[in-house]
């Protein structure tokens, strides 16, 4: 496992473990929004296509601007899923395997708070 994988999985128990410590209903399904970003639209929308080929709900790619000012191309695909670490943890793996192979970023995952 490479050492960016590495911090993605620890950013998968630090933030499953937040949202369980603030009383997230841990007994319904979840909206999980992974995050894809490139400065070059055509490969950010060539990964798009390859997540909607592969039968993932890929959201309309947007332009974003950074912090920095810099220009910024991002998309999300969205999965309901409990929060089951092992399930969360595969799926990021998988997500940021699919970014490596189409040259875009994979900016991480987060969700919202179910009562």
């Amino acid at each position: 496992m490479t050492e960016e994988l590495q911090q993605w999985m620890s950013h998968c128990d630090n933030l499953i473990t937040e949202l369980l410590e603030d009383g997230t209903n841990d007994e319904v399904y979840h909206t999980i929004e992974h995050h894809f970003a490139s400065a070059n639209f055509e490969l950010l929308e060539k990964a798009a296509i390859t997540a909607f080929k592969l039968g993932l709900d890929v959201e309309e790619p947007e332009e974003a601007e950074l912090e920095n000012g810099a220009r910024v191309f991002a998309f999300d695909i969205i999965t309901e899923q409990m929060l089951d670490i092992d399930l969360i943890k595969a799926e990021t793996k998988k997500m940021f395997e699919l970014a490596k192979e189409c040259n875009v970023d994979y900016d991480g995952w987060g969700t919202y708070f179910e009562e």
